[in-house]
């Protein structure tokens, strides 16, 4: 079978997770989303630990909103006082990224691989969402909190997410423009969201669907 990528791009309570899990058990590849700081750890020698630490410093951080880095496909040197920043820990995950790309078949989940992989062939770009009320629902049935505080992480994860991608793309988000699908999963199973990726992936790549 021809390598080929998924980059999945969600919003929180969309199912994205587990319609990715589906798909990982389907094809018999692997799924990369926080699995990814343990790769970048391991190609730059910095312990996951400090990349941990500052890639949850930085959901809380004002930095996003208030510049941009776009990625350049550049590595930050380890004699810079900023080799462990989150520049540079976006930096490594995106060589980790390209270099399973020549190597492999895989699923990844956030970390603006759509935009990283964007130049490389058999790399299907895909955007999960739900309405509101159905993410807050979901959420709060998995986590088992009320819906008020659902909407409420929900609000928060995406506007870190959004600002996380703007920052080191230099695009919007939810701009439909960015990926090859876009799929509302309110109405759907995740087996039946699985299915509509894995037939795009028979018709763009000519994978058989599993």
């Amino acid at each position: 079978m021809e390598r080929f990528v998924i980059a999945v791009t969600r919003t929180c309570g969309s199912g994205a997770t587990s319609v990715s899990k589906i798909l990982a058990d389907a094809y018999g590849i692997d799924m990369y989303d926080r699995k990814l700081l343990q790769l970048a750890s391991e190609e730059s020698g910095i312990s996951e630990a400090l990349f941990s630490k500052v890639d949850e410093h930085m959901k809380n951080s004002l930095l996003y909103r208030i510049s941009r880095k776009v990625y350049n496909g550049e590595l930050i040197p380890p004699e810079s006082g900023n080799f462990t920043s989150d520049e540079n820990l976006f930096n490594y995950q995106a060589k980790v990224l390209k270099g399973l790309a020549e190597r492999e078949s895989y699923i990844c989940i956030g970390r603006a691989c759509d935009y990283i992989l964007q130049d490389y062939p058999n790399v299907l770009k895909v955007f999960l969402y739900a309405p509101l009320k159905t993410c807050v629902r979901k959420e709060a049935k998995r986590q088992g909190i009320t819906e008020r505080e659902a909407e409420k992480y929900i609000a928060k994860t995406d506007k870190y997410r959004r600002a996380y991608y703007k920052y080191h793309t230099g695009r919007e988000w939810e701009d439909p423009y960015n990926y090859d699908l876009c799929l509302n999963t309110e109405g759907l199973t995740y087996e039946q969201c699985a299915r509509v990726i894995e037939y795009q992936v028979y018709e763009r790549f000519g994978v058989p669907m599993p």
